[in-house]
């Protein structure tokens, strides 16, 4: 994906705060579930890399709430990147890197950040199309040490409906504002994911019709 697609007004919406920071409400509404969902699944220790960090309000808390990982996060977008720096360096938490450019939709990135213990993707796969997907998945998959966990939050359709009225018309409106993406069918991805060799772990409902899916690469 190497420039940013047209999204709608309601997708991947942040605001600036103070500073260089911004502030996304929807990371500041599912922050607490998905930390809380991750501290379950995470290993007590090592290398964590977090996909499309946003605006830093995430990794910021996983980096507290779990520090026996070391976190990586990553973006795309330049201001976001300096947003993520900004919370952290406030943040001042000494198991959390800066943030790094990465086009998580690019082939070669899973060989140059090898030996994951943790990879985290929050709300990115229905802002990208399925192709974008499947080359995330994979080179998550092989970004990930032996046993090591991939969790993937976001929006899925199931059996290939969305799950309420809310989750329908955003997705109509991803789909008008771009066919190639909007949401994805959940046994679609888990198939993506098994063809990728990782196997199901756990899939976790969580608010707002969400889901957490967490897999494990095979060693």
């Amino acid at each position: 994906m190497t420039a940013r697609r047209p999204l709608p007004d309601t997708a991947s919406v942040a605001h600036p705060v103070s500073g260089a920071r911004l502030s996304a409400p929807a990371a500041e509404r599912n922050a607490p579930a998905i930390t809380q969902a991750l501290q379950d699944i995470a290993p007590p220790s090592g290398k964590a890399l977090e996909i499309a960090s946003g605006t830093g309000q995430h990794v910021v808390g996983f980096a507290r709430a779990m520090p026996g990982l070391i976190w990586q996060p990553t973006e795309i977008d330049a201001a976001r990147r300096t947003s993520i720096d900004a919370y952290a360096q406030d943040a001042a938490l000494p198991n959390l890197r800066a943030a790094i450019a990465l086009d998580a939709t690019e082939t070669g990135w899973g060989a140059r950040h090898g030996g994951q213990d943790l990879i985290v993707l929050i709300n990115l796969l229905h802002l990208i199309s399925a192709p974008e997907a499947q080359t995330v998945i994979g080179q998550a998959a092989r970004a990930l040490a032996p046993r090591g966990r991939f969790a993937l939050y976001g929006p899925f359709l199931r059996e290939g409906k969305a799950t309420s009225e809310g989750d329908a018309r955003f997705h109509a409106s991803l789909c008008a504002q771009d066919p190639d993406i909007g949401y994805k069918d959940l046994a679609e991805v888990t198939e993506w994911l098994a063809a990728a060799g990782l196997d199901p772990f756990e899939t976790l409902e969580m608010p707002a019709n969400n889901i957490l899916l967490v897999v494990e690469r095979r060693a």
